[in-house]
This record gives structure tokens, sequence and C-alpha cells, in this order.
């Protein structure tokens, strides 16, 4: 289950808000990247004791592939103080107390108490992480001013903190903020679900466009229902009952070594063709030559529930290029699987024409 060792920290590496990244001399005599969030376990320096959680370094996990610091024994943070009642990532020994903007402690519980609705609010849905800032870059090239929150699931990571993307975006101004729901946090706002995540994106941090994806480090089984990415469905649901307006963006490579995932991943299949219960528009990108033709005959069967969008992509590549974050999907960068960036920046599009 858990991997635990003990080690010193050698020196830190880099940092970004809410996490820092080190190097662990381990006391088998190896060396680790390690991650620490401060928030939980206080900040690391050089020469302390780390207990770490070495798992994902053993599994060889590529998006999690860090030893993970538990605590610092010798000098714990102090206690916590201030509101706040919400228990996230409950029942396990990570378990950490949060302020949900829809609590009755919170200057937001009014606000949200009788919330019900989006206001036709664009809400774009992705299965991946990776996507945000190519949905943003896309969102941007013709609405710039746009205010942007982005809803983030827990079916990936659950700390907030862990996506340097997200962080990174937000110091740029190309987010309002983040929202963690369910049993992720460290968001700039905390929420129960993904209706009152969606809800405190439109009412507390005033969004005109929410994004919604799971965290860093997607689940996958190679099977039609075991993969995290069906909550992609489940949030189209969660933004039409909420009268939001909702968009499909595809999950579509060139790239990708698996059948399954080329063209039209069977991921996007099954969660807008299967999971989506309230009919979205999927954005089908035009792309160009025999793999353009196939992504538009792989989404077609969606057109039975949803509002098929044909989109542009002319202009995509040079706003991804511009993005102030590095692109990369499975390991892949822009270069490499061009068409799943164009195709997250399409549904960006479609999403800043739908704004008044």
């Amino acid at each position: 289950m858990i991997r635990w060792r003990k080690g010193t920290v050698s020196r830190v590496r880099r940092e970004w808000p809410g996490a820092i990244e080190l190097d662990v001399a381990v006391e088998d005599g190896t060396a680790a990247r390690a991650l620490a969030y401060p928030a939980l376990v206080g900040r690391p320096e050089p020469g302390d004791t780390v207990l770490l959680n070495t798992t994902a370094l053993a599994m060889g996990l590529g998006t999690g592939g860090y030893a993970m610091v538990v605590a610092i024994p010798d000098r714990l943070p102090p206690d916590p103080t201030g509101p706040g009642h919400l228990v996230k990532a409950r029942y396990t020994p990570a378990q950490a107390t949060v302020l949900g903007a829809d609590e009755q402690d919170s200057p937001h519980h009014e606000a949200l108490r009788d919330a019900d609705s989006l206001d036709g609010m664009p809400v774009v849905v992705h299965d991946l992480h990776s996507a945000l800032p190519a949905i943003l870059a896309g969102l941007r090239i013709s609405r710039p001013d746009a205010r942007v929150a982005y809803v983030m699931l827990d079916g990936g990571a659950l700390p907030a903190w862990f996506s340097m993307s997200a962080a990174t975006l937000r110091e740029r101004g190309w987010l309002a903020g983040t929202v963690s729901v369910g049993q992720a946090f460290g968001g700039d706002v905390e929420a129960v679900t993904t209706h009152t995540g969606l809800l405190a994106a439109r009412h507390v941090l005033g969004a005109d466009v929410a994004v919604v994806t799971q965290g860093p480090g997607n689940l996958g089984t190679g099977t039609r229902w075991g993969f995290s990415g069906v909550s992609a469905g489940e949030a189209v649901n969660a933004a039409a009952v909420l009268s939001g307006r909702p968009v499909a963006a595809l999950r579509v490579s060139e790239g990708d070594a698996r059948e399954r995932h080329v063209g039209v991943s069977h991921h996007s299949l099954t969660a807008y063709g299967r999971v989506a219960l309230a009919p979205a528009d999927v954005v089908v990108p035009l792309l160009p030559g025999e793999f353009g033709d196939r992504v538009a005959r792989q989404a077609g069967p969606l057109g039975e529930r949803h509002r098929l969008v044909r989109v542009p992509v002319d202009g995509l590549e040079k706003a991804l290029r511009e993005v102030p974050v590095r692109l990369s999907t499975m390991g892949r960068d822009l270069d490499g699987d061009l068409p799943y960036f164009l195709t997250a920046a399409a549904a960006g599009r479609h999403a800043g024409a739908l704004l008044p």
C-alpha cells in the first residue's frame, strides 16, 4: 500500500504557490526528488529529517513521480487557526480541514445558499488536466478580458497545489482562481461538490467562463468504464442542471501509441456518449487531412445526443506557442501531438464565441 522512507533534505530545488520541490538523501543511500505542501507539513529546509511516502517513485509514475513529504517529525507546523469545517482527503492520514465557500461559516454562504443558476455561463469540460492551458489559449484569442475559473475535480491529484500550470496561469492573470471540489483541496476556493464548485466559480469568483477538468494524473485501466475521466460526462450534467452552457472538449490524439486513444479517445466517446445525459456543444475541430476526417467521423455518433459544433483551428497553433506554461500531455509536447492541443483550444474558441 505505502512505501515509507526517512531522509534528509539536501536542497530546495524550486517552489511555486503551495508546493516546494526538494532533493532528499534517503536513509538507504539513494537520492529522491520529493514534493512538500507547506500548508500540510510545514516548510522543509536543508538538513531537516523528513518522512516520505515513496510509492509513486517505486511505481515509476510519470505525472506523480515524486516522493511525497508526509511530515517533518522534528519540527511540526503550528496548529491551524481560523474557521473551516470541511474535511477533505477524509479519513486518510493527510485529512485536512478547509473553509468551504458553501459552508455556514463562509462569507460566501449567503450568496450560495439559494444559488441555483449559472446564468448561461459557458462551462468547458475536458477529460485531462493538460488541456487547461490550451483551452485558455483558444478562449483568449477573442476574449482576453474574460474572467475564467478553473474547477478542479478530484479524479487526479487531490491537492490543487500540485499543478504548477494552474499556479502560473493564476499568476499571469489567465485564471481568476481555482475551485477545488469533492475530495480535492488547496484551491483559491473550496467547495463540496461539482455543483457548488460551479456556482462558486460564477458567484464567488465572478467567472464569465468555467473550465472543468480533473487534477493532474488521471487514472485509467484500459476498460470502457474504468477511468477517472467519466467525471467529464458528470460535469456536463452538472453544468446543464444549473442552467449553464456545457461545452464538451474532445480528447483527440495523433501521437498516442494506444489505438483506443488515436483520433477521438474512447474516454470522450464514453463520457459524452454514455455518461452525459444532458445535451452539450461538442466541439469538433476542423483539422486538416485524413486525420481530421477520422476525428469528424468518430465524433459523428455524439450528434445523436449533443450539438456538434465544427470550429476552425486557424491561428490556434500560434496562440498555443505563446502559452506561459509548458504544454505536455502523456509525455508529448505541442509538436509531439499538435491535434490534441488544437482540439482543446478550439473548445476554448467556441466558449469565447458564446459570451455576449
